[in-house]
C-alpha cells in the first residue's frame, strides 16, 4: 500500500539512509549509555519500517531540501500571457513563481518549465518536471510517508528579482528568488527541526512558439550556511558539505537550560555560517541602567511583575568602564500588519510614578534587522567581545553591513532564566544597514 502512493523519487531514498547516518554521528558524540539504550530499538523500529516500504527504490539515497508547506492557495487557470512582448511574459513568470511558493506548487505550473528542465541542490540532483513534483509532494505531505516523515514544514519567499531582458531581445538573465525553509523530521524520537536560507537561480529561454512566451530550463539552489564565497557570491559545493550541515542541525542538542520567557518572535533571514540574521518586529519595551547584572533583573522583574516580560534580556555595555550599562525587557511585539507594538498602559503608569521607578524608561522600538552570533558560555566580557568580534568578521566575510562599527559598545541577548541549570543561550547582537545596503 505504502509503494503505491509514494512517487519513485530521490525524496523517499532519504529515508532508508537517514536513520543511519544519524546514529553514526550520536554514537560520536559524548552521550550517556541510557540515552543510547532508549534511542537504538526507535531506530531499528524505523529502519525495519522504512525498508519494507523503500527497498524497491535505489541510487542516489539524500533527498533535495526543496521549499517546504505554506497555507494552500490555488491559482487562476487562465494566468498565462498571451501577449508576444517578452518582458511582460517574464513578469508574468515572476508572479507565477510567487504564487508558487505561496502554494507550495499546489498546483505546479509545468507549462512554465521544459520538459527536460534539470534542479540541482546542495544535496541531490533531479531531472524532469515530474521528478521535481514527486519531490515536493512528499515534502508538502501530499503522500503518505510525506505525513509520515514531516510536521510543521513552513517557507517564506523574501524576494523575487532578476529576469532583465538582453538589449537585442534575445536572452534573458537569471531570475533569483530569496526563501527561508524549515521543516520538523518527526521520523526522529527527538523530533528536530532544521532550518535552511538561501536562493534559488532560475534559467530563463524565450520560448515564442508557446502561449506562455519564456520556459525555465534549469533551477540551481544555494544556502547560506555553506555556499557564500567571500563578499557574498554563491559557488556549488560537494554534496558532502550539505549533508554533513543537515546533520548537525538534526542531531541531539543534550540539556538545555531553562529558558526565562515566551520568546519574542522573528523572521529568519538567513542562516548563515557561524551566524543568522533576524527580523524582528517593532517592540514595546522597558529599559534600566544598571551596574551589576543580577541588580538589574531583579529591578525589572520586580517592575514588570504581572506584565507578562518576554525573552530575551537585552544588555548594552561600552568600553567606557565609567559609561553606564543598559538592560532592556520587551513588554509587547506588533503582530503582522502593523507597525506599532500596543502600549502596556501598566507599564506606562508606573514609570510615572518615579521613586524607585523612576530610572525605568517605556520604549517604543521600530522593526529591525538583526545579525546573531552565539555563545555558551557565561556572559562575561572577554566572552561577549569575542563573540561580538567573530560576527563582525563573518558579516565582512558575506558582505553585509553593521549599521554602525560598533563605537566601543557591544550589545547582547540572554535567554536563560537566572541560575538555571543545562546548556545556555548566549547571543550577540549587530544591527544592520538599511536602504538597500543588505539583500532584505
Amino acid at each position: 500500500t505504502v509503494r503505491q502512493q509514494i512517487p519513485n523519487s530521490y525524496t523517499v531514498r532519504i529515508v532508508l539512509f537517514l536513520p543511519i547516518l544519524v546514529y553514526r554521528q550520536i554514537l560520536t558524540m559524548s552521550m550517556s549509555m541510557n540515552m543510547m539504550n532508549r534511542h537504538i530499538p526507535n531506530l531499528l523500529l524505523a529502519v525495519a519500517v522504512i525498508v519494507g516500504s523503500c527497498n524497491a527504490f535505489s541510487a542516489n539515497p539524500f533527498v533535495a531540501l526543496k521549499k517546504t508547506v505554506s497555507p494552500s492557495f490555488r491559482l487562476d487557470a487562465t494566468t498565462s500571457s498571451t501577449s508576444n512582448d517578452l518582458g511582460s511574459s517574464v513578469g508574468q513568470l515572476k508572479k507565477v513563481l510567487e504564487r508558487e511558493y505561496i502554494s507550495f506548487f499546489d498546483p505546479m505550473r509545468t507549462e512554465f518549465y521544459a520538459e527536460d528542465v534539470t534542479f540541482d541542490d546542495p544535496l541531490t540532483t533531479l531531472d524532469g518536471v515530474s521528478s521535481y513534483q514527486d519531490n515536493v509532494d512528499m515534502l508538502a505531505g501530499r503522500t503518505l510517508m510525506g505525513k509520515f516523515l514531516f510536521q510543521d514544514a513552513g517557507i517564506i519567499l523574501h524576494s523575487v528579482t532578476g529576469g532583465e531582458i538582453s538589449s537585442d531581445g534575445k536572452s534573458i538573465s537569471d531570475i533569483i528568488t530569496r526563501w527561508t525553509l524549515k521543516f520538523t523530521f518527526k521520523g526522529l524520537p527527538w523530533k528536530p527541526t532544521a532550518r535552511f536560507s538561501g536562493i534559488s537561480e532560475y534559467k530563463v529561454v524565450p520560448s515564442p512558439d508557446k502561449p506562455e512566451g519564456v520556459q525555465i530550463t534549469g533551477q540551481v539552489d544555494y544556502w547560506d550556511s555553506i555556499n557564500i564565497l567571500p563578499g557574498g557570491k554563491y559557488k556549488q559545493v560537494d554534496k558532502g558539505v550539505a549533508l554533513k550541515d543537515f546533520l548537525n542541525q538534526i542531531a541531539p542538542g543534550g540539556f538545555q537550560a531553562q529558558t526565562a520567557a515566551p520568546e519574542v518572535p522573528y523572521t529568519l533571514l538567513r542562516r548563515g555560517d557561524g551566524y543568522e540574521v533576524r527580523r524582528y518586529p517593532a517592540m514595546n519595551a522597558v529599559q534600566i541602567p544598571y551596574g551589576r547584572r543580577d541588580e538589574g533583573f531583579g529591578t525589572l522583574g520586580a517592575f514588570a511583575r504581572g506584565m507578562n516580560p518576554l525573552a530575551p534580556a537585552v544588555m548594552e555595555v561600552s568600553d567606557d568602564e565609567e559609561a553606564n550599562k543598559y538592560m532592556l525587557w520587551p513588554l509587547t511585539y506588533a503582530l503582522p500588519g502593523s507597525d506599532v507594538a500596543p502600549e502596556v498602559k501598566a507599564a506606562v503608569e508606573k514609570a510615572a510614578e518615579g521613586g524607585q521607578w523612576k530610572k525605568c524608561e517605556i520604549l517604543d522600538i521600530p522593526s529591525k534587522d538583526v545579525a546573531v552570533g552565539f555563545f555558551s558560555d557565561a556572559s562575561m566580557g572577554p566572552v561577549v567581545r569575542r563573540a561580538d568580534r567573530e560576527l563582525r568578521a563573518a558579516l565582512e566575510r558575506d558582505g553585509l553591513v553593521p549599521s554602525t562599527d560598533g563605537d566601543g559598545k557591544v550589545k547582547f541577548a540572554q535567554y536563560d532564566a537566572i541560575f538555571s541549570m543545562g546548556k545556555r543561550r548566549g547571543e550577540v547582537w549587530v544591527e544592520l544597514k538599511e536602504d538597500g545596503a543588505n539583500p532584505w
